[in-house]
C-alpha cells in the first residue's frame, strides 16, 4: 500500500516498539489498584465526554486502560485476555513492523474517540477483538490452545470473532454497533490489499479454468473431473 509506505518513510522513526506490552501492564496496574486498593480509577480515568470537554484531556488516553477492563468480569478473565492480546501484538508487530501495527491501533483508537464524542459513549473492546482477525488473517493456520486445552487453527477461532461482530451489528445499541463497524473499517483499511488480491486471483483461476475446459472440449479430448456438470 503505497500510502503506508509513505508514511512508514516519514514518520516511521516515531513508532512504539512493544506498545500491547505497555497497554497490558498499564491495564493490569489500574485494574488491580481499582479491585484490591478501593481507588476508584475507573471514575477518573474512563471516556467522559463532559470531562474531556472541562479539560480533563488524559481521558482521551487512558480510556484505552480503564474501559476494556470494565468490559470483562473478574481480574482472571481480564489477566487470560491480556495475555492474549499482548501476545497476538507481538504477532502483528512481528509481522507489520513496529510503525504499521501503531498505525493500526491509533488509527483504531482515534475512531473510538470520534464516535465517543458524537455518541458519549466508546469503548477499546472492538478495536482489540479486530486485532485478533488481523492477527488470523496473517496467521490463518497457526495454532492456539482453545479455552487453553484443545490445539486449533487461528482461522476457525476468528469464526467465533466475526460471529461477536455479527450478533453485535445485528442486536446490541446503535453506539456499540457503530464502534464494531468502525473496527471492522479499520480492518478492511489495512486488509483490502490483501482481500481484493484473493479476489482477483479467484476469478483469474476460474477464467483460466474454464478456458481449459472449452479448450478440451474442442479438441474432443477425453472427458475428465473437468468436464462433470455438477461442477
Amino acid at each position: 500500500m503505497n500510502w503506508l509506505n509513505k508514511l512508514e518513510r516519514r514518520f516511521g522513526r516515531f513508532g512504539i516498539p512493544n506498545l500491547m506490552m505497555y497497554i497490558s501492564t498499564t491495564t493490569l496496574v489500574f485494574s488491580m489498584l481499582e479491585t484490591f486498593g478501593g481507588i476508584p480509577v475507573s471514575y477518573w480515568l474512563r471516556f467522559s465526554r463532559q470531562g474531556i470537554l472541562e479539560g480533563q484531556i488524559w481521558r482521551l488516553v487512558t480510556f484505552l486502560f480503564v474501559d476494556f477492563a470494565y468490559d470483562i468480569s473478574g481480574l482472571f478473565p481480564l489477566l487470560l485476555m491480556l495475555y492474549f492480546y499482548y501476545w497476538v501484538g507481538c504477532r502483528l508487530e512481528y509481522a507489520w513492523g513496529v510503525f504499521r501495527f501503531n498505525l493500526y491501533y491509533v488509527m483504531g483508537t482515534l475512531g473510538a474517540i470520534l464516535l465517543g464524542f458524537l455518541l458519549g459513549y466508546t469503548t477499546p473492546t472492538y478495536l482489540n477483538l479486530s486485532l485478533f482477525l488481523a492477527y488470523a488473517a496473517l496467521f490463518p493456520d497457526e495454532q492456539i490452545l482453545f479455552m487453553m486445552i484443545i490445539p486449533i487453527k487461528v482461522k476457525y477461532v476468528a469464526l467465533l470473532d466475526w460471529a461477536a461482530f455479527a450478533l453485535t451489528i445485528l442486536f446490541r445499541p446503535w453506539p456499540v454497533k457503530l464502534l464494531a463497524v468502525l473496527a471492522l473499517a479499520n480492518f478492511f483499511i489495512f486488509f483490502w490489499p490483501y482481500i481484493s488480491g484473493s479476489i482477483r486471483n479467484y476469478f483469474k483461476y476460474r477464467k483460466v479454468r474454464n478456458n481449459f475446459r472449452n479448450q478440451m472440449r474442442r479438441n474432443n479430448v477425453v472427458k475428465g473431473p473437468w468436464d462433470d456438470p455438477r461442477r
